[in-house]
């Protein structure tokens, strides 16, 4: 049975639900043919993704592909209350909501799995984490599942390595449709879109900062560029940091950053990039925000200690009075901003992404049993299925290589 914050809100939830399906013809085009075959029929799903109109939209393509699928979000501040009872309202089992505690955000991942899934699509690697421990038995019937995001990839290879995958992964995080759209154009505007309805105040003129030139920090900094901020990247790859720099961006160790910016993103998947070291030298109303999925890249327990008065500025903005006056502003306690403080990437976007999500798992539904424990990569047959249908959708065409072309292209003669 659902478990969402106040069932009223249905109506609501649902009117979000059907906007973005007009904007997801990929995801639109495989629901139908998921109606029509019942790839699904008799089986399972549960699928920990951030829980807001877009990941219901793909909870109802499974579902309409003869799944029962049972719902939760991956983050308590992404849930979106109203969209946890749409979708609960529309048949799927719905266990998600927003602001919850540590305690309770887990026995709602629990809820969602005791079902005994026959797959699953995980974001971050919670429901992973509860099927490689105490929870292990509720993961007994599993196929396999999906990942989509950096941090959970990291962890997924990491288990791998050390033997201790229960069952095989499909790296959906690192398909071309996922990671060239949706890293780099979806974070790019969601994190802006996020930080600008958050602050109320210009990009223009200041100095951002972005930790990371992977994907995701490339789309913050093309934007940031964009909108006419001065852009500084930091990064530990010296490849990035070159490619940053020829992207016209400056580049240069945290350390030096600190005290010249006044908005920091934070995108690297990693722990403690911004540290007690660097708020004593920053400006007084910096703003410190995070892309990346855990709230740990800029350590808010450290700044709590050095400060003498924590305070609500704004909503989603928690003021850090330092013994010298300055204040520090830390965005959505540190977690993911795009979706702690704003909708997330835009449909359009997450169509390629959730697109690819469903194929991996009829994928994995036919091919799972036959797969060792490891991670695998998205075949390139699902990566080019999704580009042609979001072509189509876009009303876009593009050539074809004629029967010379490949010969020429497959041989060594001119």
């Amino acid at each position: 049975m659902s478990h969402v914050k106040d069932p009223s809100l249905a109506a609501d939830g649902r009117m979000k639900i059907e906007w973005v399906r007009d904007f997801m013809p990929a995801l639109v085009a495989i629901r139908e043919r998921f109606e029509r075959e019942k790839p699904f029929a008799g089986k399972k799903i549960t699928i920990s993704i951030h829980m807001e109109a877009k990941t219901a939209f793909l909870a109802l393509c499974l579902a309409a592909g003869g799944a029962e699928v049972h719902a939760t979000g991956c983050n308590p501040l992404s849930t979106q209350d109203d969209v946890a009872a749409g979708l609960a309202s529309m048949g799927v089992e719905t266990y998600a909501m927003h602001g919850v505690d540590a305690e309770t955000y887990r026995a709602l991942l629990v809820e969602a799995l005791s079902c005994r899934p026959d797959l699953i699509i995980d974001d971050g690697g919670d429901l992973l984490d509860l099927l490689s421990g105490d929870y292990a038995h509720l993961g007994e019937n599993i196929i396999g599942g999906a990942e989509e995001t950096t941090t959970g990839i990291h962890r997924l290879y990491a288990r791998a390595r050390e033997g201790k995958l229960p069952f095989p992964m499909m790296n959906v995080n690192d398909a071309k449709c996922k990671h060239y759209y949706d890293n780099k154009y979806g974070t790019g505007q969601s994190v802006w879109d996020a930080i600008m309805h958050t602050t109320n105040l210009l990009v223009a003129g200041k100095t951002v900062v972005v930790a990371g030139y992977g994907y995701c920090g490339r789309g913050v900094a093309m934007r940031a560029k964009g909108m006419g901020a001065d852009v500084i990247v930091t990064e530990i790859d010296p490849i990035k940091a070159l490619e940053a720099s020829m992207d016209g961006c400056r580049v240069m160790p945290m350390d030096e950053a600190a005290p010249q910016g006044d908005i920091f993103i934070t995108t690297t998947g990693c722990r403690d990039v911004i540290t007690a070291r660097h708020f004593r030298v920053m400006k007084h109303n910096a703003f410190l925000s995070n892309a990346g999925h855990f709230n740990v890249e800029v350590n808010g327990a450290e700044l709590e200690q050095m400060a003498v008065r924590v305070f609500k500025r704004r909503n989603d903005i928690v003021g850090y009075e330092l013994p010298d006056g300055r204040i520090l502003n830390l965005l959505a306690e540190g977690r993911l901003v795009n979706l702690a403080s704003g909708n997330g990437h835009p449909a359009e976007i997450m169509d390629t992404s959730f697109s690819v999500q469903a194929l991996s798992l009829e994928y994995m539904l036919h091919h799972g049993r036959q797969l060792d424990r490891q991670v695998y990569d998205v075949p390139k047959e699902i990566d080019d299925a999704v580009s042609r249908l979001k072509l189509d959708g876009a009303g876009l065409k593009i050539d074809t290589l004629t029967p010379e072309q490949v010969t020429y292209l497959s041989g060594w003669q001119v």
